[in-house]
C-alpha cells in the first residue's frame, strides 16, 4: 500500500520561507517520478514542481526562482523548499507519485499522478 505523508505546512508572513516534506512508503518500484501540487478551494489542482527519475526538475512559472524541489532517495522523502512566499501561495499543497513509464512527469499534469498524499496547508499573510 503506497502512502504519502506531507508535513511542514504552516503560517508565515510574506517573504518568509517554509520547507514541505513528503515521506513515501510502500513503493516497490526502484525509481519513479514525484511532484508537488496545490489546490485552492473551487479551483483545479495545479502542478508546482516535479522531479523525474533521472533527477530532472520542472517548475511552474509562478514558482520559478522561489521554490526548489528535491528528494532524499535513502529516506524516500520529497522536499519543497519555498522561499519568498507570497499571499497568493496560500492553499493546500499535495505531494504525488507517478510511476512514469516514460521516465518523466508529463508537463506538471495532475492527471499523471498514481497516488496522492493528504495535503498540508500553507498560509502566507501580508
Amino acid at each position: 500500500q503506497v502512502q504519502l505523508v506531507e508535513s511542514g505546512g504552516g503560517s508565515v508572513q510574506a517573504g518568509g520561507s517554509l520547507t514541505l516534506s513528503c515521506a513515501a512508503s510502500g513503493i516497490t518500484y526502484s525509481s519513479y517520478c514525484m511532484g508537488w501540487f496545490r489546490q485552492a478551494p473551487g479551483k483545479e489542482r495545479e502542478g508546482v514542481a516535479t522531479i523525474d527519475r533521472d533527477g530532472s526538475t520542472n517548475y511552474a512559472d509562478f514558482v520559478k526562482g522561489r521554490f526548489t524541489i528535491s528528494q532524499d532517495n535513502a529516506k524516500n522523502t520529497l522536499y519543497l523548499q519555498m522561499n519568498s512566499l507570497k499571499p497568493e501561495d496560500t492553499t493546500m499543497y499535495y505531494c504525488a507519485v507517478d510511476f512514469c513509464a516514460s521516465g518523466s512527469w508529463y508537463s506538471l499534469s495532475s492527471y499523471a499522478a498514481d497516488y496522492w498524499g493528504q495535503g498540508t496547508q500553507v498560509t502566507v499573510s501580508s
